[in-house]
C-alpha cells in the first residue's frame, strides 16, 4: 500500500467521526470506569465498617464494565491477550454476582 491508500483508507474507516472526539470520548470512559471503582471500595469499606456485612454487588457492577469492553475487544479484533482478560472479568463479574446474591438469601433479617 502507498500512503494515498493508507490515507484513504483510514478516511473511509472514521467517516464523519473525528479522531481526537473519539480519544476523549474513551479517556473519559476510562476515567469513569477507575471513579465507579474507587466509589465502590469506600462503599464496600464503609459497609464493612458500619458492621452491615460485604456488598460484593458492587464490584459486580463495577467489574462488568471492563468486562463489557473487552468481550467487545475480543469480539471484533479477535487477539489472545484480549480473549484472556475479557474472560478474567467476565469470571470475576459471575463470581462477584454469585457472592452477592449468596449473602442475600443467607443474610439474617433485620427489622
Amino acid at each position: 500500500m502507498n500512503k494515498e491508500e493508507i490515507l484513504e483508507k483510514s478516511r473511509n474507516e472514521n467517516k464523519n467521526q473525528d479522531i481526537y472526539e473519539k480519544e476523549i470520548l474513551k479517556n473519559g470512559t476510562n476515567i469513569g470506569a477507575g471513579v465507579a471503582a474507587v466509589l465502590a471500595t469506600v462503599f464496600f469499606i464503609i459497609q464493612i465498617f458500619v458492621g452491615k456485612g460485604m456488598n460484593y454487588g458492587l464490584y459486580a457492577i463495577v467489574f462488568s464494565i471492563p468486562a463489557t469492553e473487552f468481550v467487545v475487544k475480543a469480539v471484533k479484533l479477535k487477539r489472545k491477550h484480549e480473549i484472556i482478560i475479557s474472560v478474567l472479568y467476565v469470571i470475576a463479574v459471575i463470581l462477584f454476582s454469585a457472592a452477592h446474591i449468596y449473602n442475600l438469601f443467607t443474610a439474617t433479617a433485620v427489622l
